[in-house]
């Protein structure tokens, strides 16, 4: 199957178009063949930031040097993701400040990211490629307002913007004293971002080797290059193989990692989601399902196993069991963990081929802005009635409220769980919209949770927590397959935070958020419900609803 979808690339001749940014290997609309065009950036970004390495470098040296303990990352979706994962991979060194991210509205997410830092002793990187993020934004006002508090001397000397040129960010910036502005280039987008300012300069503050990493990339390039033959090139037959696998019912790219390189699964995860599920098609990648044995899963998934080179032994066994019962598996070693600088590329690579396979745009995220315009309006009449629209609870037991917007009421939570799940057919994945915070014991239940229904119903079972996954994820849900069944999980905020300058708190604006992408979904007709999880503890709520939800679900 992928040599067939190689010998189409090489009829069409992808690689030469590609490097000329003939964009009409995606699309035959004018419009928008013109915004590929200025979305290629990232092809050059690892030749182009290999020549800032040392500046970067330089500037990370200065901030080491002025004694700042902490760097505290605000951002969403592509902003975010690779800094984590550089930061998570490489570890703290010593001498360089610890990275701290903050991508989360949830109040006590917030809170967490101020309890973890030395405020006076932090870098804040604002960072966003158009400078309007709105939870940026206000994780802005927040912080900002919290130094000057305590500031005696120029606060603006604590912040530093990554963003685009002339947007309202760079405006703020320069206005408010920060001390220093980074400029990426406008024709690199959000998510193929890694190889740029917005994912290397974090990393190189907290002391992460980016010009060994663009080393890396730079040689990847070259790999990528139109004097290559498509057969030799890693990147687009990856590509030709995901899409190949995709087109014949296995489009459930399920991510195993050896444990040196687990931060990259949520990086890859936005990455194949959001530029791949638009026009009713795409892949669903799988990032963080515990690996089980080979009978629990459907003939719709291939495995894609990332290992480095002294781990890889540990997981040979698994994988081998799953290509003994049939399941196709992609096996990509690292030789070290810098090779994730070739890594970023090879993806971003085998991103666009499968796009044109698929002949979807990877580039834009059409289906994005909706849930933000529905927020949007939720919030402006907040401001005048003080409250937000919830949906209304059809049942509630234990703890637990069903809400399913459909005007019905079934006689118990256990039914209305029951006639949701019965909506699920074979090819189908299970999608939890987890607006919970980010403990470590709710994030266990979450998995156990995620296990137990992969098992009973071998169905691919994806886990984003709210709102994050509306920069990664939301896309896909509402733009690709109209094969994901959903369960938005919200619980009460036990604490609150203002937000300077706004009539709503933090909760407000999560909540809003909940409530935008519950709409939008239901507007692209996904089958959708929300399950509130009250008491007074809602880990020991969300083990309730695990345990009555398996007993609904007839095993497979």
């Amino acid at each position: 199957m992928a040599a067939e979808a190689v010998r189409t690339l090489e009829d069409r001749g992808f690689i030469e178009s590609l490097w000329i940014k003939d964009a009409s290997v995606w699309t035959d609309d004018g419009a928008q063949q013109a915004l590929i065009r200025n979305r290629l950036g990232w092809l050059t970004s690892p030749t182009l930031m290999r020549q800032h390495a040392d500046d970067l470098k330089e500037f990370a040296d200065d901030i080491r040097r002025a004694h700042y303990t902490h760097v505290l990352l605000l951002g969403m979706g592509g902003a975010t993701l690779c800094p984590e994962v550089l930061s998570l991979t490489f570890g703290p060194k010593m001498g360089f400040p610890d990275l701290v991210v903050l991508d989360s509205t949830d109040p006590a997410a917030v809170k967490a990211a101020t309890n973890k830092i030395n405020l006076p002793r932090t870098l804040i990187v604002v960072s966003s490629k158009s400078g309007l993020t709105a939870e940026t934004m206000a994780f802005y006002a927040f912080f900002r307002e919290q130094i000057e508090k305590g500031s005696r001397g120029k606060p603006g000397l604590q912040f530093v913007a990554i963003t685009d040129g002339g947007t309202p960010l760079e405006k703020l910036a320069k206005s408010q004293g920060f001390r220093k502005v980074f400029l990426n280039p406008p024709t690199i987008g959000g998510r193929y971002s890694a190889l740029s300012y917005f994912g290397l300069l974090p990393g190189a503050l907290v002391g992460v080797d980016v010009a060994g990493i663009l080393d890396r990339a730079v040689a990847a390039v070259e790999e990528a290059g139109d004097s290559v033959p498509i057969r030799d090139n890693p990147g687009v037959t990856l590509g030709a193989r995901l899409a190949s696998l995709a087109k014949a019912g296995r489009d459930k790219v399920t991510f195993v990692f050896s444990p040196g390189i687990t931060p990259f699964g949520p990086w890859f995860e936005q990455l194949l989601a959001e530029s791949l599920g638009k026009n009713g098609r795409g892949l669903i990648p799988v990032d963080g399902e515990p690996l089980g044995a080979p009978a629990v899963y459907g003939p719709d998934r291939v495995f894609v196993a990332m290992t480095l080179a002294d781990e890889a032994v540990a997981l040979e066994s698994s994988l081998a069991a799953l290509e003994e019962a049939g399941h196709p598996v992609i096996r990509i070693r690292l030789r070290d963990s810098l090779d994730i600088g070739t890594e970023f590329y090879r993806w971003e690579i085998a991103t666009a081929t499968i796009g044109a396979l698929l002949q979807v745009n990877p580039f834009d995220e059409p289906n994005v802005q909706e849930s933000k315009d529905i927020t949007a309006r939720l919030l402006t009449a907040y401001r005048t009635s003080r409250r937000l629209p919830e949906w209304s609870v059809d049942r509630e037991e234990d703890g637990i409220a069903l809400m399913t917007g459909a005007g019905t009421k079934p006689l118990t939570v256990a039914e209305g769980l029951g006639a949701h799940m019965a909506l699920a057919k074979p090819g189908d994945y299970l999608a939890f919209q987890a607006y919970l915070p980010l403990k470590p014991e709710l994030l266990e239940a979450v998995q156990e949770l995620r296990r137990v229904m992969r098992d009973k119903t071998k169905l691919a079972v994806t886990v984003g927590m709210g709102p994050r996954y509306l920069h990664s994820t939301g896309q896909l849900h509402k733009g690709g397959p109209p094969s994901g069944l959903f369960i938005q999980l919200t619980a009460d905020d036990a604490h609150d935070l203002a937000i300077p300058g706004e009539a709503y708190s933090f909760a407000v604006l999560k909540n809003a958020q909940a409530l935008g992408d519950l709409q939008a979904l239901r507007n692209k007709g996904r089958r959708v419900i929300r399950v509130h999880l009250g008491g007074k503890d809602p880990v020991d709520t969300l083990k309730k609803f695990t345990a009555m939800l398996a007993r609904v679900v007839p095993a497979h």
